[in-house]
């Protein structure tokens, strides 16, 4: 599949801010199956200056700083993408044991922002939770296959989860979200995370998109309207990362198209920084998938 990707943030500030620095990761990072032509980058105001640089992990990040007042400020990324996809018996591949991957892990001597030394242990928004990883035990039993266990706790947290847009917001612990058993792609990829790890997995989070419009006659992905989130687990040295979506129940394919990947959430927001004054803002997202090709019938 080839998409145009469109993504705009306008922020409204209740009063002027100034010396305002801001982090964008919006710009994807290189990922197997994807392929990234004619990124642009638009800001409004211009800033008085722009850095780009890759990581921490697997990230490309744009780094602003706007010298004077500003009461409102607009961001616009726009890509095509070629994503291919993955191989199709992958949900029937053969894989070590969730022992075996914990083992395996932790014995990894890639460091790297693809290697799985950096995703094994809690971080600031997943921190471990004796409760998430309690709950997902029979899940994660150690003699089950790495894919089996996946594909289980991607389907557990779907079924017993309910999309709620209302429910949290981009600070909620995953603890918090697990008890009220709603959320959205966030909560649901912090959650899957939290009992990948307790349990020795190397689990990353990942942002992206969703295709907008699906094809005829199949369902629209829930998430399709805002930047969306899955959990990459790290299924041993032959299969690497596979991408789970507990939202949808699907492992990651070609509706999907890879942003950034990081221990949880902050690693990867498309957007934060710091700046002088205060009093309130107001923030609007617009995302747009918009396939270019079909791929051919037959």
């Amino acid at each position: 599949m080839i998409y145009d990707i469109r993504h705009k943030t306008r922020v409204d500030y209740a009063a002027p801010v100034r010396l305002a620095r801001f982090n964008l990761r919006l710009r994807p990072a290189p990922w197997p199956t994807q392929t990234v032509r004619d990124f642009r980058l638009t800001v409004a105001p211009v800033p008085w200056t722009m850095e780009e640089e890759a990581g921490p992990f697997l990230v490309n990040r744009s780094r602003l700083f706007i010298r004077e007042p500003l009461d409102a400020l607009e961001v616009e990324s726009r890509f095509r993408v070629e994503v291919r996809a993955p191989d199709p018996e992958l949900a029937l591949a053969k894989t070590p044991s969730v022992a075996e991957i914990g083992a395996r892990a932790a014995a990894h001597r890639d460091l790297s922002a693809l290697g799985p030394a950096s995703y094994i242990y809690p971080s600031s928004m997943t921190p471990l939770s004796p409760e998430i990883v309690g709950w997902a035990s029979p899940i994660l039993a150690g003699a089950r296959s790495v894919m089996d266990a996946g594909l289980a706790l991607m389907h557990a947290i779907h079924e017993e989860f309910t999309y709620d847009g209302s429910a949290t917001t981009a600070e909620t612990p995953p603890l918090e979200a697990f008890r009220a058993r709603h959320g959205v792609c966030q909560d649901f990829a912090h959650v899957m995370i939290v009992a990948a790890r307790g349990h020795g997995l190397p689990a990353a989070y990942v942002s992206g998109y969703l295709r907008t419009l699906p094809p005829p006659g199949q369902p629209r992905l829930v998430g399709a309207d805002a930047t969306h989130a899955w959990v990459a687990l790290w299924c041993g040295d032959a299969l690497g990362w596979v991408g789970f979506d507990p939202t949808n129940a699907v492992l990651a394919s070609t509706d999907h198209v890879f942003t950034a990947m990081g221990r949880d959430y902050a690693d990867v927001a498309p957007m934060d920084g710091v700046f002088h004054g205060g009093g309130g803002q107001a923030l609007r997202v617009s995302v747009d998938v918009a396939p270019v090709a079909e791929p051919a019938l037959g």
